[in-house]
Order: structure tokens, then sequence, then C-alpha cells
């Protein structure tokens, strides 16, 4: 074989074959409708708009949304700021008395990186109390208890507790008021919580 048909048949064995530019296509097109679809969904949803065309996309992509965690609300700009601050606490008492406390992470008690991470855990404690999310509590419960598991001593019963202090302009940390407690959950948990 010659060198000139040599190159000739390298040449031809490099150029992309038409299933390979159709699959290449096909694979970019979906790439491209995923991007744009994120792009409309997240703009719609993040504008602080009330028109019919973006109240109608908000409610189409909204359960989409809330189970990827992108969704957003703009409460604490407008056009009600937030009034006050809030936490919330997990309490465990095992069988012998013993009491565990777990916090949720709180955002001015992490360093900027774990801000970065934990974000969400400031979303979720804001919205979790609500009595429209009620049924999230029982789980949430069950997988406390299930840290602080024990064949001597088990958990027997969970609350749950959100801390609050209202937000008083011109006031330092050191004049500001205690945090009210509230036990939004409190059950008993069950044996087969461990299975």
């Amino acid at each position: 074989m010659t060198k000139k048909n040599q190159q000739k048949n390298n040449a031809s064995s490099k150029r992309p074959k038409a299933g390979d530019l159709e699959s290449r296509s096909l694979s970019r097109g979906a790439i491209s409708i995923f991007i744009l679809f994120h792009l409309v969904a997240i703009t719609c949803w993040a504008i602080p708009l009330d028109f019919a065309v973006l109240r109608g996309v908000r409610e189409l992509v909204s359960p989409y949304m809330r189970w990827a965690g992108l969704f957003q609300s703009w409460d604490t700009f407008s056009p009600n700021p937030k009034q006050d601050n809030s936490y919330i606490k997990a309490v465990v008492i095992t069988q012998n008395h013993h009491m565990h406390v777990w916090a949720f992470p709180r955002m001015e008690q992490l360093s900027f990186g774990e801000r970065y991470r934990k974000e969400k855990y400031r979303k979720f404690t804001e919205v979790l109390p609500e009595q429209k999310n009620a049924a999230l509590w029982p789980d949430i419960a069950k997988h406390l208890a299930w840290q602080f598991k024990s064949q001597t001593d088990p958990p027997d019963k969970v609350l749950l507790i959100q801390f609050q202090t209202d937000i008083k302009p011109g006031i330092d940390e050191a004049d500001a008021p205690s945090a009210k407690p509230n036990i939004f959950y409190e059950d008993y948990v069950q044996p087969e919580n461990f299975k």
C-alpha cells in the first residue's frame, strides 16, 4: 500500500459516521432543551412580578421546582419581610429519661463555607413548622430518633421545637429578647420504627 493510500484511509477512518453525527446532534439537542427549560422555569419562578403568564408557568413547574429544591421565595425582601428570627431544635427522650438535643444548623453559627453548603437547612427550618407541612413531622421525628438509637436505652419520645425572637431594629444582640420556644410536634417512638 502506498503512502498516499494509507493517508487517505486514515483520513476517511477519522471522519465521523452518519449515525455518530445523528446521535451527537440528538444529545446536544436534549442538553439544550434541558438548559432552556431550567432558564425559563427559574426566571419565571424568581421574577417578583405577578402576571397571569408567570402564574401559569409557576403552577406548571411548581412540583418540579419544589422536588429539585430550586424554588425561591421573595418573602425575605418583599412585600412583607420576616419580622422574627427562628431556629429549630429536636429533643429525643429515651426510655431511661435521658434527653438528647439535636439542633438544625444555624447560619449565624457556621463558617462561610459551611453556610454555602447548608443554606437549604435555613429554608427548610423556615417552612417546616407551618401546618401545611405537618405530614413531614413524623418522618423527621423518626429520623432524629434513629440518630440516638441504642439497644440499652432506646428513644421513647421526640419533640420538635421552634424558637422565635422578634426582630427589633436598632437593638444590639446584648439587649435582644430571649427566644420563645414553641413545641410544634411531639410523639412517642414506636419500636417498629427501628426495624
